[in-house]
């Protein structure tokens, strides 16, 4: 595989940092049209960075029209927009990086589901069950009425609303925003997020209600917080097929 020696990354915007130095390998033709561009494992050491943040640059690339992401066999250069435009369309449609959003989860929804716990109504409580309930059904029925994400997204919303801080509430509906805008977010599901993983998110989601409904706090937080962990946990391993 060809050597790909790099200039030192920032941490700031560290996925724009990555994609900013492969684009300009490609539009320089150290990697030409139809060329496959190293592995994420091995970008990643050549960066001496992690693979998920060499993973959300890949998706950028794949958004801005630079490289095409063929699952089970590598990822190439396709056809070049003009020079640097593909990728200020890419930084426009996600100004946050996926792993930030998740991050920035991290320290608000643990907090929102304990405050839940302490002081949701049992009318709250009982809406929060019933959303569960719709949730698994829409991951036994995937193409009938609303998608898995819906319900996922309104299941948080309701652990939200049954927060009495509604400044905290609300930052937390913006994460959940901000993710829905992003084509970056949006192409990592397609990738990783499989029937079996919204199963898996589910089971985590019993976890929540159960401790919001019994009123315990510290677990409510906990559960919340191994929840998001988890998300993170999965969107950082390999699925079958892809290019490690």
């Amino acid at each position: 595989m060809m050597s790909m020696p790099s200039q030192s990354i920032s941490t700031r915007r560290l996925y724009r940092e990555i994609a900013e130095q492969i684009r300009a390998r490609i539009e320089a033709g150290k990697f030409p049209l139809g060329a496959r561009l190293p592995s994420e494992r091995e970008l990643a050491e050549s960066f001496d960075v992690s693979r998920s943040s060499v993973r959300e640059a890949l998706i950028a690339l794949e958004i801005s029209g630079y490289v095409d992401v063929r699952m089970g066999s590598g990822i190439y250069v396709c056809a070049l927009l003009p020079t640097g435009e593909g990728l200020r369309q890419a930084e426009a449609a996600a100004e946050m990086a996926p792993f930030e959003l998740l991050e920035a989860r991290l320290l608000v929804e643990p907090e929102c589901a304990a405050l839940a716990a302490q002081h949701a109504t049992p009318e709250q409580r009982a809406q929060l069950a019933e959303l569960h309930r719709a949730t698994e059904w829409a991951h036994q029925h995937p193409a009938a009425g609303q998608g898995p994400l819906h319900y996922d997204r309104m299941f948080h919303q309701a652990v939200a609303q049954a927060c009495p801080n509604a400044a905290l509430a609300s930052a937390c509906m913006h994460l959940w925003d901000l993710r829905e805008r992003s084509r970056m977010f949006q192409r990592l599901d397609d990738y990783f997020v499989t029937p079996a993983i919204w199963q898996i998110a589910w089971n985590e989601h019993v976890r929540i209600v159960d401790a919001i409904c019994a009123g315990d706090a510290v677990r409510a937080r906990h559960a919340m917080a191994y929840h998001i962990n988890a998300i993170m946990a999965r969107l950082r391993e390999d699925p079958e097929g892809w290019v490690s």
